[in-house]
């Protein structure tokens, strides 16, 4: 998983909340008379009233929320050519509320949004692109979707595009082009492109090597990341985990590290989970301890992380906290070999204690995994 499939699951995942919405698709209706005359309005066919009906069910403002109504009436005024009801619609499929999900139906009405001009859509576009759910992953499809809602100051965009010039993911590599836009994401205080700026000072890549604004930025990044630790975000106390970790933009500190990777593990963030795992299997932090490792890393295995398959198939060949299970250990292998060598080697080590018979049912076992997790973002 990159670290773009980190900020698309993150920013996908946000709540939409009533902030600016309302002057999106504001309903004179609402002046005059509230729900009862803005109902009116949305059942006489007005795109705006729909809209706005469709964002008081969403936020349960003034009526009880049902996300099954916001989409109905989202979908009335998208119909429309409406942007914003557009844009909302398909938010709604992406995280399957009041509809099943669906990306690629997500991808469509985000389209249709973002062909209009919405920033939003058009960086939730670039992210589908990115991610390839609902549309075949294409990531200059991606930059020129991220670009368009960069041009508008989207920050989330903006350190997107910055990413992929930093990797160099359908745009050239270019440092001094990552840079740029890590520097408008990160002075509209996206944490993660404070960080990614940070390290460009430090390693003097795109800009000049300067260890005190890397620092600067690490401060930054570190002071922002707290903030929405301490609210509950558990990607930001999994990368305020990593800061501790690492000693970046604060002092290093196990102990700290360890809290804020367990704050966002039990909120079943995959990495944190992951890394939980692999602290409890190396003591590092915390007392070595195989049962807790076990727990941590199957939690992340069974959302696919291939990091935490790969050790507890280890855990099952060996027998450690575990039963020893040759054929536990070959499902997880398989399923951590897809992109793993080593675990693919393991795989094929533990196959030769494996009859026939219980070959073949862990492997369409792996295949069913497979195919009920193929479609799910990780």
């Amino acid at each position: 998983m990159n670290s773009r499939s980190c900020r698309w699951l993150i920013v996908s995942a946000l709540v939409i909340t009533t902030s600016g919405a309302w002057a999106q698709c504001f309903s004179p209706a609402l002046r005059h008379g509230g729900i009862a005359a803005l109902k009116q309005q949305a059942a006489g066919g007005d795109a705006a009233a729909q809209c706005n009906l469709g964002l008081f069910y969403n936020t349960g403002g003034g009526v009880p929320q049902d996300y099954a109504l916001a989409a109905f009436w989202f979908r009335k005024a998208a119909e429309q050519g409406d942007a914003d009801a557009q844009y909302r619609l398909g938010t709604l499929y992406d995280r399957g509320q009041g509809l099943p999900q669906d990306y690629a139906q997500a991808a469509l009405w985000y389209r249709k949004a973002a062909e209009q001009g919405d920033a939003d859509s058009q960086f939730l576009l670039g992210s589908l692109y990115d991610s390839g759910h609902g549309v075949p992953q294409d990531y200059a499809q991606a930059a020129l979707w991220y670009r368009k809602a960069a041009d508008q100051g989207d920050a989330d965009a903006q350190g997107s595009l910055g990413e992929l010039y930093y990797i160099g993911d359908g745009v050239p590599q270019d440092y001094a082009q990552a840079a740029l836009w890590l520097r408008k994401a990160a002075e509209q205080g996206d944490a993660y492109a404070q960080k990614m700026l940070g390290d460009l000072y430090r390693d003097g890549e795109g800009v000049p090597l300067d260890g005190a604004q890397a620092a600067t930025w690490y401060r930054k990044a570190a002071t922002w990341y707290r903030k929405a630790a301490e609210r509950g975000d558990a990607y930001a106390q999994k990368m305020l985990g990593d800061l501790y970790s690492s000693g970046t933009g604060v002092p290093g500190d196990d102990e700290q590290a360890v809290f804020w990777y367990r704050k966002a593990a039990e909120q079943g963030n995959v990495r944190a989970q992951s890394i939980l795992g692999h602290l409890y299997d190396k003591g590092e932090g915390v007392p070595q301890d195989d049962a807790q490792s076990v727990i941590w890393y199957r939690k992340a295995a069974e959302q696919g992380d291939d990091f935490a398959q790969f050790h507890l198939g280890y855990l099952y060949e060996k027998g450690r906290s575990v039963p020893q299970d040759y054929a536990e250990a070959y499902f997880w292998f398989d399923l951590a070999g897809t992109s793993n060598e080593i675990a693919a080697e393991g795989r094929d080590e533990v196959a030769s204690h494996l009859t026939p018979a219980d070959l073949s049912r862990e492997q369409e076992r792996a295949r069913k995994w497979f195919e009920a997790h193929q479609a799910k973002p990780q």
